[in-house]
């Protein structure tokens, strides 16, 4: 079975064995941390001008009352979009931007298109971040194409996590540094090579990729030839005979969110003590790309609360018509439970779509000991068919959206450095509807009456998988 690319926590195909068992092993030692208690009360606009920040800086109010009525106009006045722009705007982080050009991109053939095809245009510098990084055919082919524009004369600059790229041969890596391309390993599994206070549990499990700082790209893809099938068994090789299909979803952004992103990538470089990069351009002047407001949110487990946990309880806590939910690894903590509940018992539609399989049995039966308590409250759970669900995205009222590379579970919103965007307005959750709709249709429906009698041995595995979730 391939290797997840997405958390490899405890395990890893091209790891050799002792290596990971003892990475297990400290990992588990880690030092232990909580969740903080997360409960705003409910906002609702209040008549106050909320202030946008545009290609050239902060927008006037009435600019930016004018960008929101156009958002909100053509549907029924609700006040659904209001009291979501209100929620946002309460949470203290990045600014929310307009101008934005939003592109939902699915599955890995078609983002590996999109960011070769902007890779090769590139003129200036290339900063990517990612999680794993296989040398495999595309790993290979994405190096290349690095290496070929490090060679133009294009600053190419690569944040690389250790333990994610745990079984990449340290060659594949040497040969970048070699061809000029300045790679960073993020928090070094060696406490010998630790270039700051070693923290071996924090993971930066960011999937991000900025071209000359106008162009780039998010969400839960990593750079693996896992994904280069996708779900519709089209890409740029066969998979494996015998192996899932991925299926996930990523965004290609233009605009002023770009330069948010920028910072966050930056600020990473920054704060693992990275070398000294080559002066480039990183802030080019950049002009309106579209008509999304959209928030970049970076979450870090050196800050005091993850802002991508704390926006997601605070939409769901404001839902007022739906909330569908899809996500790769779920092992929900006791205040999304309860949020998820809450929201149902009040009459919002409120959907999930997660894996019929996975290659960890611990993530999977942990996720699913929770089952019986949601569908109880009237939560709708169905499990989607036929591929590996990798996908890491919520729509809640079809007018607040994120795509990202956060999970659902204790590691993403305590241990890892994540990365999600918020797009707002009816627009893009059409586009994000529609993919839900789609997968919807290629799942099964969980029903409490089918859950409560399921096998005993499935029983047994959920509860052993449950002891473990705070660490999964």
């Amino acid at each position: 079975m391939p290797l997840r690319p997405d958390a490899r926590r405890l395990t890893g195909s091209a790891v050799p064995r002792t290596q990971r068992m003892g990475a297990a092993a400290l990992l588990l030692l880690a030092s232990c941390s909580s969740l903080p208690n997360i409960a705003p009360e409910p906002v609702r606009s209040t008549g106050s001008a909320v202030q946008l920040q545009g290609a050239h800086g902060p927008l006037s109010a009435t600019q930016s009352q004018a960008i929101l009525h156009r958002l909100n106009s053509g549907g029924e006045e609700t006040g659904i979009f209001d009291h979501h722009l209100a929620r946002e705007q309460a949470i203290v982080g990045s600014p929310l931007t307009t101008g934005n050009r939003v592109r939902l991109l699915q599955d890995g053939p078609a983002t590996y298109r999109a960011m070769l095809d902007s890779i090769l245009a590139a003129r200036d510098h290339i900063n990517m971040e990612t999680y794993i990084l296989e040398d495999d055919d595309v790993g290979q082919h994405f190096a290349q194409a690095l290496i070929d524009k490090q060679r133009q004369g294009v600053q190419v600059n690569l944040i690389r996590d250790s333990f994610g790229t745990l079984g990449t041969p340290a060659s594949f890596f040497q040969g970048l540094n070699a061809a000029g391309i300045r790679v960073l390993e993020f928090n070094p599994m060696n406490p010998l090579m630790a270039r700051k206070d070693w923290e071996l549990n924090q993971r930066d499990h960011r999937k991000l990729l900025i071209v000359d700082g106008r162009t780039a790209f998010l969400g839960g893809i990593n750079i693996s030839g896992v994904y280069s099938g996708g779900s519709s068994s089209q890409g740029m090789r066969a998979r494996p005979t015998g192996s899932p299909a991925w299926r996930d979803t990523d965004l290609q952004l233009e605009g002023p969110v770009v330069a948010e992103l920028q910072k966050l990538f930056l600020a990473t470089w920054a704060a693992q003590k990275g070398e000294a990069l080559a002066p480039k351009n990183y802030f080019p002047k950049i002009e309106v790309a579209g008509q999304e407001v959209v928030r970049a949110i970076g979450s870090s487990p050196d800050e005091a609360f993850s802002l991508i946990y704390a926006t997601l309880l605070s939409a769901i806590g404001s839902a007022e018509t739906s909330v569908h939910l899809t996500n790769a690894y779920f092992v929900p903590d006791p205040q999304l439970i309860a949020a998820l509940q809450a929201a149902a018992r009040r009459g919002v539609d409120v959907t999930l779509i997660l894996p019929s399989q996975t290659d960890s049995w611990l993530v999977f039966n942990a996720g699913r000991s929770h089952y019986e308590d949601l569908l109880e409250a009237g939560v709708k759970i169905h499990e989607r068919k036929g591929v590996i669900l990798h996908s890491k995205t919520a729509l809640v009222d079809g007018v607040w959206a994120t795509v990202g590379s956060t999970n659902l579970d204790w590691r993403s919103f305590l241990h890892n450095q994540e990365l999600n965007a918020v797009v707002l307005g009816p627009l893009f959750g059409k586009q994000l509807q529609t993919m839900f709709d789609k997968d919807l249709a290629a799942s099964e429906a969980i029903t409490l009456e089918k859950w409560e009698h399921r096998p005993i041995g499935s029983r047994i595995k959920e509860r052993l998988a449950r002891v473990w979730e705070y660490w999964l």
